[in-house]
């Protein structure tokens, strides 16, 4: 039973610098893309009771509240389900925010990325320090009780004095999770053929990265994911679900989803998906072998790390003597942790987390 739900809205009015993200600025097509968004969740949806629905992007705060009560409706929810949408920071009042606390969206995300004003420049980000503030403010006065802030470390002209009072700032608003993110410059993005200067190195990188876990810890945050802390009972469920390989559906132009052991991805191409939402671009049946990998991966991702109990139940092996070279080798060089239920990453394995799983590939 798949009981959890990505829905990508791809439309941004303008593209950030650091971005690689599928999305699009031709927003005059939105109808005919939630048109096509209602075909795709009536002939994939099974009517499963949801225990998370995650609105992404692009930009889904570019949807109207009827918009977004157009697609929940088509879902079966309770009380209980985590309901999140991602939204850019500008131009969030509290008349937004409230209709959509009346619809049922219970979460929100909020891109920051900084708050320093020349950065915010630098990236392109179409919102400054004090749309977040009063995001944030507006968020709270709607009745919003989960508000979780995305910021990127690493960016241009960034110092970990920089990156400390982000932090700081983001504290001071009272919210309840964060989302970190080193910068990546990929193929695709502006900065990609525009390498800007000054952009603090791997060492400075790390060093942000510590600062973090030192000052969010500090202040009653779990570090419960590479990326990603919260205060106690605000994990964000649905990413749970997938950093515990669970199955979810993917909706909307280029989503990912993960049904009966099958990995599908859905067309980039906005006009492709409009003309036919129903064929999915990429089907992959995950092997026996993948299924293992992807398991140890997204495991060593969380910060309570592997179950090596249920791995061994659920794949038939024994961990601790498949893997004993890799453990021993990065045990010894404090990378990676006994626990009580099997192994997790420091915070300095958490570092060097892809070097480290890349062992773990047969």
């Amino acid at each position: 039973m798949v009981r959890n739900v990505y829905i990508h809205i791809p439309f941004c009015k303008s593209k950030c610098n650091y971005c690689s993200f599928i999305s699009y600025p031709c927003i005059s097509l939105k109808e005919k893309y939630l048109a096509a968004l209602d075909e795709e969740i009536n002939h994939f949806y099974k009517g499963e009771i949801l225990k998370t629905l995650y609105f992404g992007g692009g930009t889904p705060s570019l949807l109207k509240p009827e918009e977004f009560a157009r697609i929940i409706k088509q879902f079966k929810t309770t009380e209980e389900t985590e309901i999140t949408a991602e939204l850019n920071p500008e131009g969030l009042t509290f008349e937004y925010m409230q209709a959509l606390r009346i619809l049922g969206i219970n979460r929100i995300s909020l891109g920051c990325q900084t708050f320093d004003e020349k950065i915010l420049k630098i990236i392109a980000r179409r919102h400054n320090a004090e749309d977040v503030i009063n995001a944030v403010k507006n968020a709270k006065l709607a009745g919003f009780a989960n508000i979780s802030l995305d910021f990127i470390y690493g960016l241009p002209e960034q110092t970990i004095e920089i990156f400390e009072q982000d932090l700081k700032q983001a504290l001071s608003l009272g919210i309840q999770h964060i989302s970190l993110y080193g910068l990546k410059i990929d193929e695709g993005c502006y900065f990609y053929h525009n390498m800007p200067a000054n952009l603090p190195d791997d060492d400075l990188q790390a060093d942000m990265y510590k600062k973090a876990i030192e000052i969010l810890t500090a202040n009653g945050f779990e570090h419960y994911e590479i990326s990603n802390f919260s205060l106690a009972g605000f994990n964000s469920k649905h990413n749970l679900n997938y950093w515990d390989n669970n199955t979810y559906y993917g909706f909307g132009a280029a989503a990912h989803g993960y049904i009966d052991g099958v990995r599908y991805s859905n067309k980039e191409n906005l006009e492709d998906y409009i003309k036919n939402p129903l064929l999915h671009a990429v089907e992959h049946i995950v092997t026996g072998q993948e299924k293992l990998e992807e398991e140890i991966f997204l495991g060593f991702r969380r910060g309570c790390g592997l179950n090596t109990e249920q791995i061994n139940k659920k794949f038939d092996i024994n961990f601790a003597n498949k893997y004993q070279n890799i453990l021993q080798k990065y045990i010894q060089t404090g990378h990676i942790l006994k626990t009580k239920y099997g192994y997790k990453f420091s915070d300095d394995g958490f570092m060097l987390s892809n070097l480290i799983l890349a062992e773990f590939l047969e």
